[in-house]
């Protein structure tokens, strides 16, 4: 079987198609796989590491303020097309799998035209564009909330979940041995504050606001603030043993079992993580997404009391007292992550696996 999958920009593009080329690998070992992401973007890394070859585009997105800036980019769009088409060309693979993010337009595309059969997994409960451009060729795909049919044909819509990876679930740790594994005190409560791999700058901020709180509460913190902004956070905790500041967690699946409060981002990913290790959480939208997706994300669970929801704007003002309020309150954190277990999609890529060998058997 020789698959093609395109995608990335974010860990919540490239951690499902890792999941996707892990479990289609468990299947069919002498699969061949191969990714096409953007160059310059965290899968260019990512993946390699994970053990598949990458080929990088050299695809950007459009900035829908300032249009006279996408001269540049149409021209970059040109070479990627040419540059797909040349990758699938030589390739030939059975089937080419979208899972969003800039490369993954060119990439299908050049697929569709050649006739070979796509699938998209969509992670978001709103859409994004590529996709959408794409849907209307594609043989399958894969959706993670209901009421999809907004965007895409219905009969093509296959309810899967976002993959998660197979690290976070394979952790078998207590909360008690996770914190000690990290170096935490295991008698304190723990919250994880997670900007992303890049970082998000309202949660830093928001979380520097609150370390006041935190100190008062006696908790610890796993704080991770993203590459770009390590530099600037680090300061703020170096004199306290129980905050440590990284720019990445590595070792997701304790940091998780451990953690007795998330603060995150609304992103699929992020929102699937939580759902299927069942944690309590605070999130906070990125208003500097398509379509608000975010905050549709995150409305999904708060609608259910299945986390709580401050909106970017807010979160300063009000993420030291929520934050205060349920570390007091052990009850309502566990209704909170009970009610989010609920809501989990599991064995999501072994589900997107069987659409995948459905489609390349036909």
């Amino acid at each position: 079987m020789k698959v093609l999958i395109s995608g990335g920009g974010t860990g919540g593009h490239i951690f499902p198609a890792l999941s996707i080329a892990d479990e289609i690998k468990r299947r069919h070992p002498d699969a061949d796989i191969r990714f096409v992401g953007a160059l310059g973007r965290m899968e260019m890394e990512r993946v390699p590491a994970a053990g598949y070859p990458i080929v990088g585009l050299p695809v950007a997105g459009f900035d829908r303020k300032r249009l006279w800036r996408n001269i540049p980019v149409l021209f970059k769009l040109w070479k990627s097309m040419r540059i797909a088409r040349r990758i699938v060309k030589e390739f030939a693979p059975d089937i080419a799998v979208g899972v969003g993010g800039y490369a993954s337009g060119p990439t299908l595309k050049a697929a569709q035209r050649r006739g070979v059969p796509t699938l998209l997994q969509e992670q978001n409960s709103y859409a994004g564009v590529t996709n959408k451009l794409l849907a209307a060729k594609a043989r399958k795909i894969c959706v993670a909330y209901p009421d999809m049919e907004r965007f895409f044909p219905a009969d093509r819509i296959v309810m899967t979940g976002n993959p998660i990876r197979a690290s976070l679930l394979g952790s078998s740790l207590t909360r008690r041995e996770a914190k000690i594994k990290l170096g935490f005190d295991p008698d304190r409560k723990l919250v994880v504050a997670l900007g992303g791999s890049l970082g998000a700058r309202t949660i830093n901020e928001s979380i520097e606001a609150a370390l006041p709180t935190l100190r008062k509460e006696g908790a610890s913190l796993l704080w991770q603030t993203g590459r770009l902004y390590i530099d600037g956070c680090s300061p703020a905790v170096e004199s306290d043993e129980s905050f440590k500041a990284v720019a990445f967690v590595d070792d997701m699946g304790a940091a998780y079992r451990a953690a007795d409060l998330i603060v995150a981002r609304a992103g699929a990913g992020t929102i699937s993580e939580i759902q299927n290790l069942g944690c309590p959480a605070i999130l906070i939208p990125s208003p500097n997404v398509a379509e608000d997706h975010q905050r549709r994300n995150a409305e999904a669970l708060a609608n259910r009391d299945a986390a709580v929801m401050i909106l970017d704007a807010d979160a300063v003002a009000e993420l030291p007292a929520a934050i205060a309020s349920l570390l007091d309150d052990s009850d309502r954190r566990r209704r909170i992550a009970e009610a989010a277990a609920t809501m989990a999609l599991t064995d999501s890529a072994a589900k997107i696996a069987d659409q995948i060998e459905s489609i390349v058997t036909k």
